[in-house]
């Protein structure tokens, strides 16, 4: 009953919103899930879904011990397809209108101290590795941000990279001596690749064999790396640290904003809530 709309609504996503491979993949894979939910009641018209289906839907996510958070996203999903089928004036009505959201508990991210962001840069890796890790810090970028950065980019001269956001949204982030010396160095190495397999890749990062750098490639660079100071890290461990260093030295909320591509300042906050709590507890070890 619902699958043609989904596909519609899908297209929609990604041709005119503009939204990542993985965030789609992710409002089918939530879609398709209500779609099989629904087909018990045995709908004939997508008119006939009322409030109670998608309720008993929720529920049967409740008895399934989904996460708030991920019911949460689903009801997300869920409020989104169906106000897309109202304004297309395919529905008659909203069912999802007034679904309400779960409370979700106050949850801070994972922040490297300055002293382990220096430990783990200054640690044995390769020159892809190297780069990778610096860009990330130096940026604050999004791991699929750094993975999709084009060869022509980045300009180190300047000291920039142009990457694409959340939202095919194009920003441009300053970047530091350090981070430019280790992705020179590796575009050197870069050089040897592309003319060793005779290809031409537009990305930027290329692993030994020629192909382009994948997300899942990073996330394991960097789990491993958080294994030598016992911290179970990921990229976005190395993005929050970024926002929350840069907030501790003095920098504009307003300008984080702007470094991490956030369309709302609501967002990016959230950082000074880890600033605050970081120096109380700097205080009270002090203060013992």
């Amino acid at each position: 009953m619902l699958i043609h709309y989904i596909a519609q609504y899908s297209d929609y996503l990604e041709i005119e919103r503009g939204l990542a491979e993985n965030t789609l993949l992710a409002y089918r894979s939530d879609l398709y899930s209500l779609s099989d939910f629904l087909q018990q009641f045995n709908l004939n018209d997508i008119n006939e879904i009322q409030r109670i289906h998608l309720n008993l839907y929720i529920k049967h996510l409740h008895d399934k011990k989904y996460t708030a958070r991920s019911i949460t996203r689903e009801i997300a999903s869920i409020k989104g397809f169906f106000k897309w089928l109202s304004v297309n004036e395919v529905l008659k009505h909203n069912p999802a209108l007034s679904i309400e959201q779960p409370k979700l508990p106050k949850r801070l991210p994972k922040v490297l101290s300055m002293q382990e962001i220096n430990e783990i840069l200054n640690e044995n890796m390769s020159l892809l590795d190297k780069a990778v890790l610096e860009l990330l810090y130096a940026a604050g970028l999004r791991v699929s941000e750094l993975t999709d950065i084009q060869f022509n980019n980045i300009d180190l001269k300047s000291k920039y990279v142009r990457c694409i956001g959340k939202g095919s949204k194009e920003r441009i982030v300053p970047i530091g001596k350090k981070a430019c010396l280790a992705i020179n160095k590796y575009l050197n190495e870069r050089e040897f690749i592309v003319k060793k397999y005779n290809i031409k890749s537009k990305y930027c990062f290329l692993k030994d064999n020629g192909k382009k750098l994948t997300r899942q490639d990073v996330y394991i660079f960097i789990r491993n790396l958080g294994k030598n100071i016992n911290k179970d890290i990921s990229p976005h461990t190395i993005r929050h640290s970024f926002a929350t260093h840069l907030l501790e030295n003095g920098a504009d909320l307003r300008v984080v904003q702007e470094l991490l591509g956030h369309s709302d300042v609501s967002t990016t906050q959230l950082y000074t809530h880890i600033s605050k709590k970081r120096l109380k507890e700097i205080y009270f070890s002090i203060n013992k």
